[in-house]
């Protein structure tokens, strides 16, 4: 019989890479999926051997494939299979695959997002997002802009910060975040 002991025991660190890098809570991955809270500590430390029955619900939360928590071998086939998440009223789509550093989404929010009061936050990570339909609010610090298909922002997530959508339609971007200290850019052309 094959030990799969080295393969359980990866699984505790990528879904800690999974969760820091998207920027999730315990608590957060805990009201999502339905697992408790000190369940998934212990996942995470390596307290507890994961089970199919907690990372069926985890992959679901994370919108990534079941082998990518267990590192399963590579198919071969280098397309990412997006799986829409929906997380505080907006849908996200997966752009890329691996924890841990750069994460690439397409979000899509509806009109009207978030539905409530705009509350600033500010956590850990850089992120940069580009608008390819829509319009999208940004407030970042004081500083309140209305950004268009085309437009591009970038900013340290330590600086206070919220998106909203206030046009009549959905709007939708492309995002990528990143952990403390990693910087995204882009450099194009004056217009």
């Amino acid at each position: 019989m094959e030990d799969f002991t080295p393969v359980l025991d990866g699984v505790g660190p990528r879904l800690r890479a999974l969760r820091t890098a998207r920027g999730i809570t315990l608590t957060d991955l805990a009201e999502s999926t339905g697992i408790s809270l000190s369940t998934l500590s212990r996942l995470e430390s390596g307290r507890r051997k994961p089970t199919l029955e907690l990372l069926l619900p985890l992959a679901r939360a994370f919108g990534v494939a079941l082998d990518e928590l267990v590192d399963a071998p590579p198919t071969g086939d280098p397309r990412v299979r997006l799986q829409a998440v929906q997380r505080h009223g907006m849908t996200l789509l997966p752009l890329s695959r691996r924890p841990g550093g750069l994460q690439a989404y397409k979000l899509i929010m509806p009109v009207g997002y978030p539905g409530r009061a705009l509350e600033q936050q500010s956590h850990e990570g850089y992120e940069w997002a580009y608008v390819l339909s829509g319009q999208v609010r940004l407030l970042l610090g004081d500083d309140d802009v209305v950004l268009r298909p085309g437009e591009v922002v970038e900013f340290d997530t330590h600086t206070p910060h919220a998106f909203s959508n206030p046009g009549a339609e959905p709007a939708e971007l492309l995002a990528l975040f990143g952990p403390q200290g990693e910087r995204a850019h882009v450099r194009t052309r004056p217009a």
